[in-house]
């Protein structure tokens, strides 16, 4: 796949692909509804996406990882 043929597909379609791949290990983070503005404005609903790789505790436990990863940086 090119990079440029990326555009075609929708971010459902990619999220799919690669959650579908067995050598993916890790979430896919989104926002619910579509986002084409330059700015954020109010707050938004995300998605977590992971595949049978990575089981939910586990899947919990990365995200509080991120989490504690994003705080100690701000």
């Amino acid at each position: 796949m090119e990079p440029e043929d990326l555009e075609l597909y929708s971010s459902t379609e990619l999220i799919r692909e690669l959650t579908r791949r067995k050598t993916f290990l890790g979430v896919v983070i989104h926002a619910e509804e579509d986002y084409k503005e330059s700015a954020w404005r109010g707050e938004k609903v995300f998605k977590v996406h992971f595949n049978s790789n990575m089981n939910s505790e586990e899947t919990c436990r990365l995200l509080e990882t991120i989490t504690g990863h994003l705080e100690r940086q701000n």
